[in-house]
């Protein structure tokens, strides 16, 4: 547990977070925009989740060694996957038990003080349905991908915090 205190307490390992979100959101752009998958709203907010690992990946990269960075970016991220992993959840429900009674919303909903779908239509803006299965994998729809990689960082993640608590191994007699 000492290593992994150690390399969180690097920017390594907060370059690797960053580049991890890097690829998955280039994989959705390139679903969006090459294989031109439409994107529904939950595909947004689940985009919006993992941008959120990304900015959490920015913050450590800032001072991993300082102690109120790093929890900060451990705090950030791990309430990012967190919602990810919910929000993902919820779009498999909308997917394989489809209800009336349950649906997404129509449209993007974001604050007015941060309107991304506005700023980065290309990147924000929701046209697909969020119940269609539109890609699969071995089996498995986007969203249950999804599942699987918030699940994951939220496993790493805690794994990271409970190494946080280690204390350090300063000498031994």
């Amino acid at each position: 547990m000492q290593m992994l205190k150690t390399f969180s307490q690097r920017r390594l390992s907060w370059l690797l977070l960053l580049l991890f979100v890097v690829f998955f959101e280039g994989c959705a752009l390139f679903f969006q925009h090459v294989m031109n998958l439409a994107p529904c709203v939950m595909c947004i907010y689940e985009r919006i989740a993992m941008f959120g690992i990304g900015i959490a990946a920015l913050v450590g990269l800032i001072a991993p060694d300082v102690n109120v960075v790093r929890w900060s970016a451990l705090a950030l991220w791990g309430y990012s996957a967190w919602r990810g992993l919910s929000l993902a959840q919820e779009h498999v429900g909308y997917q394989f038990n489809p209800s009336p009674f349950a649906t997404c919303d129509l449209f993007v909903k974001l604050p007015e003080w941060a309107p991304l779908n506005q700023w980065a239509p290309w990147l924000f803006e929701a046209y697909g349905d969020c119940s269609k299965v539109v890609w699969q994998f071995l089996g498995q729809s986007m969203p249950q991908w999804l599942v699987i990689i918030f699940a994951a960082n939220l496993i790493v993640w805690a794994v990271i915090v409970l190494s946080q608590l280690v204390q350090s191994q300063s000498s031994q007699p």
